[in-house]
């Protein structure tokens, strides 16, 4: 197959928080945003893989802070990195400034989707290249994150964690 850049999958989706869409202290619902989040890193994977994808998990959700009612919430979704049949989306949160336009990062999250043929069973995905300094370090850190993932499931064993051998041996 041949390879795709982070790029070739990037996703942005912006929209306004509405009053329906907050809780009591009118900031987003965490729901809402993940769902967002979801949609975005759906497109993305679907981007890379050009195939049905799936969410496998979510690894990672950080609310850093809050949306408040009426500011425009940009997600902006990639593929960090594919392995075989699945793909890790790393997503940033803005929000946007109502009166400046001053954008700043609330959250982040990290998906990982599964790419699947229209009988639901997981299907090779492309490999992906990663071109900036960020796409390269967000691309070696899925592999960590795979592997201590499998590590903790007992699915694989820490002296086959290549990349995370200094956390599970002495020297």
């Amino acid at each position: 197959m041949t390879p795709k850049t982070p790029s070739e999958s990037r996703t942005v989706m912006t929209d306004l928080v509405l009053p329906s869409e907050t809780n009591p202290l009118n900031n987003l619902f965490g729901g809402e945003l993940l769902a967002r989040m979801d949609r975005a890193a759906s497109i993305s994977a679907r981007r890379h893989s050009r195939r049905i994808t799936v969410t496998a998990s979510v690894n990672h959700v950080a609310f850093n802070s809050a949306v408040p009612l009426g500011s425009v919430v940009t997600v902006e979704a990639s593929v960090s990195r594919a392995f075989n049949t699945s793909m890790e989306i790393f997503l940033d949160v803005w929000i946007e400034d109502r009166f400046t336009g001053e954008r700043t990062k609330a959250n982040e999250a990290i998906y990982t989707f599964v790419a699947v043929d229209d009988t639901g069973k997981p299907t090779e995905v492309p490999p992906l290249e990663p071109e900036t300094e960020l796409e390269k370090q967000r691309y070696a850190a899925a592999l960590r994150r795979k592997q201590l993932s499998l590590v903790l499931a007992g699915k694989m064993k820490p002296a086959d964690a290549t990349e995370l051998k200094a956390l599970f041996t002495t020297s």
